[in-house]
């Protein structure tokens, strides 16, 4: 089976759509021909957007961004439906996350996705929604369906062996095993608060009313 994987993150460096391919890589193992794509980093050629188009599987895995598809990812899409229309019989998943704690905030960017597919001419097999997406990278030492991922590891084991059998199925809206305070505590001081300061903001301005 030919799967191609199209990274959808506009970071250049390690990034949890990135944890979430290598995740679904570990448990897909290595019977299948699998390239992968960054669209982020440099643009897809002709000659990429026909290997797409020959996919039999193609999974997207992405950030949410404004409640929506990233701009450098949505350019992608319109140049597949614009250019190389898929092939029905190529199926089409996605791993989305947000940094919200609710994997039901991506519902939205999932329907999207459901009607690009179908614009594209492809079929829709099913998406993952992960949400606390940015403690995924604090977590990624933990083996799926363990602890925090436990969630996460039941989900992907679906898609997974949906993916192997070209099938479809529900989309899965997920969040960590983990307490929702302990995660809004520890999210504010390791990850919101520091990027604050990065970009020349100070604590109490982040709640301040305009």
């Amino acid at each position: 089976m030919k799967i191609s994987i199209i990274n959808g993150s506009p970071k250049s460096g390690k990034n949890t759509s990135e944890i979430l391919i290598n995740f679904f890589l570990a448990e897909l193992g290595g019977k299948h021909s699998v390239e992968t794509y960054r669209p982020g980093k440099q643009p897809v050629s002709s000659e990429q957007l026909e290997q797409l188009r020959e996919s039999d599987v193609i999974l997207f895995a992405f950030p949410l961004y404004v409640d929506s598809i990233p701009s450098h990812l949505l350019k992608l899409l319109v140049e597949i439906s614009n250019q190389t229309k898929l092939y029905s019989k190529t199926m089409v998943y996605c791993l989305v996350n947000n940094g919200f704690f609710e994997g039901i905030q991506n519902h939205i960017v999932i329907e999207q996705m459901q009607l690009w597919c179908a614009s594209a001419g492809a079929t829709w097999g099913q998406a993952i929604g992960l949400g606390a997406g940015e403690m995924l990278p604090f977590i990624a030492d933990i083996p799926l369906g363990h602890g925090p991922n436990k969630n996460l590891g039941r989900a992907m084991k679906e898609l997974v062996h949906n993916v192997q059998n070209k099938t479809g199925g529900d989309c899965m809206y997920i969040s960590p095993n983990w307490p929702r305070p302990l995660w809004k505590l520890q999210s504010s001081l390791f990850v919101w608060y520091p990027r604050a300061k990065q970009n020349g903001l100070k604590i109490r301005e982040l709640s301040a009313t305009r």
